[in-house]
């Protein structure tokens, strides 16, 4: 039996929500972390507590934008803070700067652009502290990233990164998909051909052809930390995209033509249509395909100057597409509890190898296809 003081106790924030109760579940499976699902509702987390049959006082009621979070974090023992309660998409950095203050680490999954390169200004405050702070623990910048540094050895130049998900049948929860529609039909600056070079949100329609079983999807522009962090990290890179799609055709046109109204001045924002399109997907779900994929496509030259190019994908099927997200906060929290990555605040990038964040999703119906 493990010493109840080596224990890590790990607070998962919006721990009832789409990815927060998918991330509780899982740690709650590791006997050397005790986890807390905390959030607004208590109702919400004791429902939670009960399923995974944890103790109804790893049930917390709390409210990450109310002051005392400091406080609370202490008097729980928190080790490690992991925030899933988005939209990250304007939020500042209190849930942060709260966990640090009461030396904790933290993990996000934010995937809003300036909110995850902006969390570098809590670098020295973190290392003051001795705790680690990461974001963008999810599929962009985390998992794209690690496959981007997996095969970058076999490059002299990465002249372009190309990266686009498809999802599956069963929509992101409401607060991904406002974080998504907030910039619909918005200018989005990215680099191409070594310009940076503006966009508009969930437009530059095309169509791209996934590996079987997922096929070919229609695919839009959208705005993700990588656009600004890759050609940092990866210089010689003149070119980064990144762009999504819906596994239903329909859908993904609505969204198309809601986001053409904006960038035409007809609607200030498509933020509203967030809640009623969420309620119709889970509606028409059993009718649209359970598979989604992802695929990382660098292109360049190799060290004798020969152009090389390596596509890596993945796909997924039973629906199992919202896991992926939750894959890099899982290794990372594994990681921090046994004190295995250094202080400090930083981008998600450089922490995970590709095996490792996939390590917590076995037994998915997931396939990795290498380049």
């Amino acid at each position: 039996m493990l010493d109840p003081v080596s224990v890590h106790k790990v607070l998962v924030l919006g721990g009832y929500g789409f990815f927060g109760e998918r991330i509780a579940t899982e740690l709650a499976r590791d006997p050397a972390i005790r986890v807390f699902v905390g959030g607004r509702s208590l109702s919400k987390a004791l429902k939670v507590c009960r399923s995974l049959r944890l103790a109804p006082e790893q049930a917390i009621e709390l409210d990450a934008h109310a002051d005392g979070l400091t406080a609370r974090l202490v008097s729980l023992g928190v080790n490690t803070l992991v925030h899933t309660a988005g939209p990250f998409q304007g939020q500042d950095y209190r849930v942060a700067k709260a966990a640090i203050e009461a030396k904790a680490n933290y993990i996000d999954l934010a995937d809003g652009r300036a909110f995850v390169g902006g969390i570098v200004a809590l670098d020295a405050a973190a290392k003051s502290a001795g705790v680690t702070v990461i974001s963008g623990a999810s599929s962009v910048p985390g998992l794209s990233s690690a496959v981007v540094d997996q095969y970058a050895p076999a490059f002299s130049r990465i002249d372009a990164i190309r990266i686009g998900i498809g999802t599956g049948a069963r929509a992101p929860g409401i607060a991904t998909v406002k974080g998504i529609f907030g910039y619909c039909g918005k200018p989005i600056m990215r680099l191409e051909d070594g310009a940076w070079t503006p966009t508009h949100g969930w437009l530059d329609l095309h169509r791209h052809a996934f590996p079987d079983p997922v096929g070919p999807r229609w695919l839009g522009s959208c705005d993700v930390p990588d656009l600004d962090l890759f050609p940092r990290r990866y210089p010689t890179a003149r070119t980064v995209t990144f762009h999504a799609g819906f596994a239903s055709s329909l859908g993904h046109f609505v969204v198309w033509g809601l986001s053409s109204l904006v960038k035409a001045g007809i609607l200030r924002s498509i933020s509203a249509f967030a809640r009623p399109l969420t309620r119709l997907s889970k509606w028409i779900e059993p009718l649209v395909s359970d598979k989604g994929a992802m695929f990382v496509e660098l292109t360049g030259t190799d060290d004798r100057g020969t152009p090389l190019a390596k596509v890596w994908n993945l796909t997924v099927s039973s629906n199992h597409g919202p896991y992926i997200p939750c894959g890099a906060s899982l290794a990372l929290t594994n990681k921090l509890a046994r004190a295995l990555l250094p202080p400090g605040a930083a981008p998600c990038m450089g922490f995970l190898t590709v095996d490792e964040y996939l390590a917590p999703l076995r037994g998915l119906d997931i396939r990795v296809i290498p380049a």
